[in-house]
């Protein structure tokens, strides 16, 4: 299986006719000087970074590396207009963490001074383990599993939850959705994928439920196949406690046939929550159910809506894109960028692409003017961003909407959600 690799243009467009030193990103000149802070005039020289960037574009998990690509193709025309220089090699993780291993030593031995990936936790600690024996940062777009930056690895920086913060804060924002609607329930099922990502959710929710004080009972665990084509038995199962809530892991695909499913057993608990996993926020599941994905809620990090770079990365993809609407990609495309954006701000201030460099400029990472919601982006000890924060965002009109926290709502939260005969 070959690496498959696409070069981007300053623009952000591809470029599959011309080699990889052909489209190396040179910022000069007076324009980008001034961005950097120089005055014109005067040049200064920019490192140009090539970053390596795994995703599962093909696989059971292609959707979701797909809607991160989107934001690896508009990322170059962006970061050339805060005068970083940067050159973007890609690869497929075919949703296989031993692609994703072979894939990571390919980029690198073609240049990559940086991996930046892999959506998937069980591709990205394969690509962790690559990273760590070579000496070359890792910079991680998403990948929930905690044992990725809990194994002393002094290359890996995740900008992103680990499971157990995800789920902590999910099950606050649960609470306060109560709060805030009047209604509480009794009971819950557990639904989830049994892949890394789905086990580390797992371990956390066992972990943390105990000491949260939740006012519901969690009934029973209920795990599947992610790569399944029908979970009706698993929906039967969850039905027959007869839960108020359904908790769940997923991903888009495992996320349509649970609703699809309840749908078909008219089975309507009080909502369906996910703290803290894609699957109801993706343009896909939308498409594929229409009104039967509105009241789905989603508590996880999201976009800042308030945030002026967020602002132009909106922006940029409706002009590259003009035929697709963002609002169910814009969480993947977010965390992608800022990935890409870490990685070039520890280039620019390291004033080299050498691994010691950036690894050390990584260290001092301080990244206040950023794109998701939560306070300036730095690493720990263990290469974790701590800083992170989540909101519920509920489906209405099917269309991400955040309800929760009230400073940053933008409706309110409607729960009990509506039967699906209402919504036929």
């Amino acid at each position: 299986m070959r690496t498959e690799q696409r070069q981007m243009r300053m623009d952000g467009s591809p470029n599959q006719g011309l080699s990889r030193r052909q489209v190396t990103q040179t910022m000069a000149g007076a324009a980008v000087a001034a961005l950097a802070g120089v005055r014109p005039g005067r040049t200064q020289s920019v490192p140009t970074l090539t970053i390596g960037v795994l995703l599962p574009q093909s696989g059971y998990l292609a959707q979701a590396g797909q809607a991160c690509q989107r934001g690896v193709e508009i990322a170059p025309a962006i970061l050339a207009d805060m005068g970083y220089a940067v050159e973007i090699l890609g690869a497929d993780t075919e949703s296989n963490p031993e692609v994703a291993r072979s894939r990571a030593e390919k980029l690198i031995g073609d240049g990559a001074h940086v991996l930046v990936g892999a959506f998937s936790s069980g591709d990205t600690a394969a690509i962790a383990q690559v990273c760590e024996q070579r000496g070359v940062p890792l910079v991680i777009n998403i990948a929930a599993a905690p044992q990725i930056t809990e194994q002393g690895y002094r290359t890996v920086f995740r900008n992103f939850p680990t499971s157990p913060t995800l789920i902590r804060n999910g099950l606050g924002l649960m609470k306060d959705l109560f709060a805030a609607t009047g209604t509480t329930p009794a009971t819950a099922v557990f639904l989830h994928a049994n892949d890394t990502f789905g086990r580390a959710n797992k371990a956390a929710l066992d972990a943390l439920f105990p000491t949260m004080d939740m006012p519901f009972e969690i009934v029973e665990a209920i795990s599947y196949d992610p790569r399944a084509q029908d979970l009706a038995v698993e929906v039967t199962k969850a039905r027959a406690r007869r839960p108020d809530l359904v908790i769940v892991t997923t991903r888009a695909n495992d996320a349509i046939l649970i609703v699809r499913e309840m749908v078909k057993q008219r089975f309507e608990p009080m909502g369906l929550i996910s703290p803290g996993s894609p699957g109801f926020y993706d343009e896909q599941f939308y498409d594929v159910l229409g009104s039967f994905s509105d009241y789905c809620i989603t508590n996880l990090p999201w976009v800042n809506p308030h945030s002026e770079l967020a602002q132009r990365l909106a922006a940029a993809f409706q002009a590259r894109y003009p035929d697709v609407r963002y609002a169910g990609f814009q969480f993947n495309v977010g965390f992608t960028f800022e990935a890409l954006l870490i990685a070039a701000d520890a280039a620019r201030r390291a004033g080299s692409t050498a691994s010691e460099a950036l690894l050390e400029a990584l260290r001092t990472t301080a990244l206040a003017d950023k794109v998701m919601i939560g306070g300036p982006i730095r690493f720990d000890a263990t290469g974790q961003n701590q800083t992170i924060a989540s909101a519920a965002v509920q489906n209405r009109g099917q269309a991400p909407t955040v309800v929760l926290p009230a400073t940053a709502a933008e409706t309110a939260p409607v729960f009990p959600m509506p039967g699906w005969r209402d919504r036929a």
